[in-house]
């Protein structure tokens, strides 16, 4: 058992934008161009999500609907490998449905980390103005090992972008481990495993796409995107 699947988290419900993954960029709904931009990676892929809209949108094959209330995706995943189905995988990259714009370099940045660690995940330089923009998350690390993650950090930090590397066993302590106040504060899952002591293994990668997080971030993305015709 040595492959590698790509997981993507599909929940319906979003506090700040509700049905988020069926947002249409250039009238394709936003979850569909993330899997599509997955796959050229070369990785199996699978979406999982809890919702029907979401699960009609692709072959049964490669959608996986799941009903439970998960705190957060690597939640999801993590429930997802307990199906016998995924037990040919002993590595899986959880890439985040909200993230169209995401790269094989991404990807492959993560899936090399886990070589040497059993989370991993990747980071870009964030323009200044996106610093005190709570909506982006924020990382500060030494060298490879990532040090913290947060929406509150302003003024400094580097461009913290939604795409993770597990090893099979981390993923399945996962859900396991003790949720930290600031975990639930910062509504970043990444936190659990820093404060349960674990090693985040970062990479440097080069990131000019825009993360879906509010009706601006759609605004912004099909102004860049969608070519205009006079």
């Amino acid at each position: 058992m040595t492959s590698t699947a790509i997981l993507i988290p599909a929940r319906y419900g979003s506090t700040r934008l509700p049905g988020k993954p069926l947002i249409a960029l250039d009238n394709i709904p936003m979850i569909r161009r993330v899997y599509e931009r997955c796959r050229k990676s070369g990785h199996d892929v699978y979406v999982l999500t809890d919702d029907m809209r979401i699960f009609e949108l692709f072959d049964a094959r490669n959608c996986w609907i799941d009903e439970t209330d998960y705190a957060n995706g690597t939640e999801r995943c993590a429930g997802a490998i307990q199906n016998n189905f995924f037990k040919q995988y002993n590595k899986f990259i959880n890439v985040q449905g909200d993230m169209p714009d995401v790269t094989a370099e991404l990807i492959n940045k993560c899936h090399t980390l886990l070589n040497y660690y059993s989370v991993s995940t990747v980071y870009a330089t964030m323009p200044k103005e996106m610093q005190d923009d709570p909506n982006t998350v924020k990382c500060v690390h030494a060298s490879e090992h990532a040090l913290w993650f947060g929406r509150g950090i302003t003024g400094y930090g580097s461009w913290h972008l939604g795409v993770y590397g597990y090893r099979r066993n981390a993923l399945e302590m996962y859900p396991t481990l003790p949720v930290p106040e600031e975990e639930r504060i910062e509504q970043l899952e990444q936190l659990r495993w820093l404060k349960n002591s674990w090693q985040i293994g970062i990479n440097p990668v080069y990131y000019n796409g825009v993360e879906i997080n509010t009706e601006h971030d759609v605004n912004l993305w099909n102004y860049k995107n969608v070519k205009k015709i006079y």
